[in-house]
């Protein structure tokens, strides 16, 4: 397999990353039969033998916990255990996974065929590969990958596969069950399916957390998950989503385990398969729905390039160690293990808090090619750059994004120029070269359509563009806050700025992942970076620009300019409306 380095430069030494292995490249020199059909046999949690799915779901339905439910349900429903039973039985078999080897092989099959063409490399850090071997023997493990698209859930297993570890059990939601046939096969490959939402569904919400939580407990598989909830259609991390974790946390909490492993998984795309897609969805076009007919459809994509693929198993994270002196497990101990309890505030804010972090470790993996510079520089520049200055400035970019901690892919031994032009090719349904001067490309000639689809498929373009963007803000968030707060606080004492930093914090609390209660250290990291980077100098407590710094405060500014202006609006809008409304309001003080 050929191997990759990749840098990271948080401080001013150069710091080595997990080297990567382009798992494609034995696929493309040997038989994809002979690879599906090898033997195969993971090395399970403490030396167990696999669970069937009829075993599994047995033991759920005689468990405790769901028939202190069910009996709850009963007395205030007023129906028969039994039938309260029934319910809970199909359920399950509605919610279940049914692996099958078989169904595993043809997959692996069908996928190294569609990955082959579709990808140039997919490259996995071996390193992590280890730990996670390592760690599925030890203690039970949660799989926590990021969601930038539908490819996530195959890829992971087919990773898993190709390394000869255990399949992960996967969260799927209810949507795939359209699907005819392909559902099923998902079924039979370890997804298992849940409802986007339970509402007040006691019994429902028993059974799933039930049958996840035995699962754990008992260690058959490894149970992945995307905390995000749902994909990404910015390509920006999403606020978590805590109710699976708290399911898997509970066993460690009520020691009905010694520890639970929690792996972050970056997975990084240089082009993304639905990003026009992704584009027309957040114009309000509705999302197309899950069908076979439309897999089918989508066969067309075969005969585009879509670059590689990067994947970066995280060091493994212990409850056990992150609990300690935070969540006090005496409590769990009060009350019988089987019978259900709200979480307490320390235990909700210890999960939220991990959640967080989680996610900001999938951040911090995750691996930026050249185009995600340049399309931030592009930006910036919607009249379009000479390639020359395209070039020079995604040189600085780099520079920059180096400076603060990127995780950057940039060829080595390659010339400048030709890593720009590759990018701009790749991305070239997004991008035109002409005359030497790079711009977006921008839809149809006008004339060709009408104005209002002219100013459509401009925004397709602007948003597809955007979402590129998007995967290099955590690098610059907290410097970037702070660059706006520099321009807009009403002076340069660092008590000012930090005031300023602190509202804009709070403002974008759901717009970005900025832990809770980390705004102090957020905005000492983002002064470090930009005086790291001699953009900004601290003289007895104040924050003063310097003559070098005007263009990069200038180009952090810019990232945020569009967001700034979608909260100026919805504020606009929201207290325009208010006004109205109480106008017509015939009570002073209702409102």
């Amino acid at each position: 397999m050929a191997s990759t380095t990749l840098y990271s430069q948080r401080d001013p030494m150069l710091k080595k990353r997990d080297d990567f292995e382009d798992i494609l490249e034995e696929r493309r020199n040997s038989s994809d039969l002979k690879y599906a059909v090898r033997c195969y046999a993971p090395v399970l949690y403490k030396g167990l033998t696999p669970c069937k799915a009829n075993m599994l779901k047995s033991m759920v339905l005689q468990s405790d916990h769901l028939r202190y439910v069910i009996n709850q349900v009963s007395q205030e429903s007023g129906e028969a255990p039994d039938i309260i039973h029934e319910e809970a039985s199909v359920i399950l078999e509605e919610m279940a996974h049914r692996l099958k080897i078989s169904t595993v092989r043809f997959f692996a099959f069908t996928l190294t065929k569609a990955f082959k063409t579709l990808f140039q490399h997919i490259c996995v850090n071996e390193e992590g590969i280890h730990r996670l071997q390592q760690a599925i023997q030890e203690h039970p493990v949660v799989l926590l990958p990021s969601h930038r698209s539908y490819m996530d859930f195959l890829l992971m297993s087919y990773i898993l596969y190709t390394y000869d570890l255990a399949l992960p059990v996967i969260a799927a939601g209810m949507d795939f069950m359209g699907m005819k046939f392909i559902g099923e096969m998902l079924r039979m490959s370890g997804a298992f399916f849940i409802r986007r939402s339970f509402g007040g569904d006691k019994l429902y919400w028993a059974v799933f957390s039930e049958y996840v939580k035995t699962m754990l407990r008992n260690g058959f598989a490894p149970i992945e998950f995307f905390l995000e909830g749902t994909r990404s259609r910015t390509c920006k991390s999403l606020t978590p989503k805590i109710g699976l974790l708290n399911i898997v946390m509970e066993p460690f909490f009520k020691g009905e385990v010694f520890d639970v492993h929690l792996v972050p998984i970056s997975i990084s795309y240089e082009r993304i398969l639905e990003e026009s897609l992704y584009a027309r969805e957040l114009l309000g076009v509705p999302k197309p729905k899950e069908s076979t007919s439309g897999l089918l459809k989508a066969r067309r994509i075969l005969s585009e390039n879509y670059g590689s693929i990067h994947v970066y198993f995280g060091q493994p994270v212990s409850i056990r160690s992150l609990a300690q002196d935070k969540v006090n497990r005496c409590k769990y101990n009060l009350v019988p293990r089987h019978i259900p309890r709200k979480p307490t505030k320390e235990t909700q804010s210890f999960v939220t808090d991990t959640a967080y972090r989680i996610v900001r470790l999938q951040e911090d993996s995750m691996v930026l090619k050249p185009w995600v510079l340049m399309a931030s520089i592009l930006l910036q520049n919607l009249e379009g750059l000479e390639l020359s200055l395209l070039t020079e400035q995604t040189l600085w970019l780099r520079g920059l994004a180096q400076s603060c901690g990127a995780f950057l892919d940039w060829p080595d031994h390659t010339p400048s120029a030709k890593v720009v032009s590759s990018s701009l090719a790749l991305h070239r349904g997004l991008v035109c070269v002409s005359g030497g001067r790079v711009s977006l490309v921008l839809g149809e000639p006008q004339g060709l359509v009408t104005p209002e689809e002219a100013l459509f498929n401009r925004a397709v373009s602007v948003l597809s563009c955007a979402s590129y963007r998007n995967q290099i803000l955590h690098v610059f968030i907290r410097p970037a806050i702070l660059a706006v707060a520099i321009h807009n606080a009403a002076s340069s004492k660092k008590d000012e700025v930090f005031n300023c930093f602190s509202f804009l914090c709070k403002m974008f609390s759901d717009e970005f992942i900025l832990c809770p209660g980390d705004t102090v250290q957020d905005f000492e990291e983002a002064c470090y970076l930009l005086v790291k980077s001699g953009s900004v100098q601290t003289l007895q407590q104040n924050i003063v620009v310097t003559d070098r710094g005007q263009s990069t405060l200038s180009f952090l500014n810019g990232l945020l300019e569009s967001f700034l202006q979608g909260y100026q609006l919805f504020s606009t809008l929201v207290l325009g409306n208010l006004n109205m409304f109480s106008d017509k309001c015939p009570v002073e003080g209702t409102i």
